[in-house]
């Protein structure tokens, strides 16, 4: 059994009160922080850049977990290396040179990932799982939080489990998108050990600190 993460989403905090609330989370419990990077190309959204990274990686300690969502990665992993970024995962979508994207991340001596969206077959990232500490299944289309969560990618997550496992390799099945108590159990089950979770910890009622004890003991 793979150790369980619970990845809280920058994207969904209060920015005018980021430090408290990344220490508010930090403190309850979480394992690592995810940043959304997007570019308003890949994505029909702008989020935040390198420099905003930098802050954040003075607040905490824990990993950053980066998840580029722009269209042209190589020119950015540098620089997002160089704020504090600890993994670097980046889409398989629109990338014929993504197994050198993959290799500048790991040159950086950061950890990689992969992305996939919902809509694209799990099987185009087969060749490469060898080259990734972890792939990040969308569970919702990307550029957007909040988002409902998409219960067909169930199938795709057990797929990828069982390759993983058949291939005989340590790699993570992180997913984001709808992650709350309801959706971490059953995409656990299929096969997933990283849960990034934004609106159920940043957006809960309960607040930070019982939102992500709830969370962790699903």
């Amino acid at each position: 059994m793979k150790q369980q993460i619970l990845s809280a989403s920058i994207l969904n905090c209060d920015f005018s009160k980021m430090g408290e609330e990344v220490h508010t989370a930090e403190a309850a419990g979480v394992d690592w922080f995810h940043l959304d990077i997007m570019d308003g190309h890949f994505v029909p959204n702008i989020s935040i850049g390198p420099d905003i990274v930098v802050i954040i990686r003075k607040l905490t300690k824990l990993p950053l977990d980066t998840h580029l969502m722009i269209s042209n990665p190589d020119d950015f992993i540098e620089r997002f290396a160089e704020a504090g970024a600890d993994k670097i995962s980046v889409h398989v979508e629109n990338n014929a040179n993504i197994h050198k994207t993959l290799l500048n991340i790991q040159k950086l001596n950061k950890k990689a990932g992969i992305v996939v969206n919902p809509g694209t077959p799990v099987e185009m990232i087969y060749p490469l799982l060898h080259m990734v500490e972890f792939v990040l299944m969308l569970t919702v289309n990307p550029g957007f939080g909040g988002q409902k969560f998409l219960s067909e990618v169930l199938l795709k997550i057990a797929t990828l489990s069982n390759k993983i496992q058949e291939l005989g390799l340590d790699v993570g099945i992180e997913v984001d998108g709808g992650i709350d108590e309801r959706t971490i159990p059953i995409t656990r089950e299929a096969g997933a050990n990283i849960f990034v979770a934004g609106s159920s910890i940043y957006r809960n009622t309960l607040g930070i600190e019982a939102a992500v004890k709830r969370l962790k003991s699903v």
